[in-house]
């Protein structure tokens, strides 16, 4: 057997959070979903069964739980700032795909939510310019 391609990943957790261009949506909050999905090689996690050689998804959720906590306006700057934490804070991660939805948008529509996907890759070169730096 040969691995191919390996993800680690945490579907649909579910934030109260205080985001929104509006006032108002940053005063009481609302219902926020985040996907995560980390291309991370589990290979030695297959045959150790071992958690050393694998990514906690606690210290994932961990991570966007921190980055949810901080008001934003734009769903584009909470994708960002959760995909740069994980990458800084995560070794061994080659690429991230997230989705940041807020339920039930204050937009007078009848709609599931709205939401920013990103695919990102991590990529440490020096002159690339992080979101914490503009």
């Amino acid at each position: 057997m040969q691995l191919k391609d390996s993800w680690i990943e945490l579907d649909n957790m579910r934030f109260n959070a205080c985001h929104g261009v509006l006032p108002q949506e940053r005063l009481t909050g609302g219902e926020f979903i985040v996907s995560i999905k980390a291309r991370y090689d589990i290979s030695r996690a297959m045959i150790s069964d071992n958690v050393a050689d694998t990514i906690s998804y606690a210290e994932i959720f961990k991570i966007v739980n921190k980055e949810m906590l901080k008001p934003s306006c734009l769903l584009e700057n909470i994708a960002g700032r959760i995909g740069e934490s994980i990458f800084r804070e995560v070794e061994g991660i080659g690429e991230l795909k997230i989705k940041v939805s807020k339920v039930n948008p204050p937009m007078g529509a009848q709609c599931d939510g709205a939401a920013v996907s990103l695919y990102l890759i991590n990529d440490k070169t020096p002159e690339k310019i992080s979101l914490s730096q503009t």
